[in-house]
């Protein structure tokens, strides 16, 4: 089994990241892509736009956002090429960009994913 961590995209690189796979919808601000070194952006695995404004990182909403985020996960393609791609290396990293480090969608893809792996 991979092993799968997440981390600010924001955060320096490390050699221990091993693959680093962006999962946010948008472009990091502030980021050149050189910077942040990253493997492939899944783009299409993050929240809908729709599900993403509507929580828009209120913690008041994290419960139902975690309830509404998985079932999009659960009936998507782009998931399952998520998990694809993460079955090809030893060492996976989650980039995301939100500055709650606690209600933030790559939390729930997190948690999701250790379920299917």
């Amino acid at each position: 089994m991979p092993e799968l961590k997440i981390k600010r995209v924001y955060e320096h690189p490390d050699k221990s990241d091993g693959f680093r796979i962006l999962v946010d919808r948008l472009w990091p601000r502030g980021i050149k892509k050189e910077m942040a070194q990253v493997d492939i952006w899944m783009k299409e695995v993050a929240p809908s736009t729709a599900l993403r404004k509507w929580f828009n990182h209120d913690p008041a909403k994290w419960e139902a956002f975690i309830k509404k985020y998985t079932l999009e996960l659960k009936g998507s393609e782009s998931a399952g090429e998520l998990i694809d791609v993460i079955h090809k290396h030893p060492k996976v990293t989650l980039l995301y960009s939100a500055h709650d480090e606690q209600h933030n969608q790559a939390q729930v893809l997190y948690l999701f994913l250790k379920n299917k792996l």
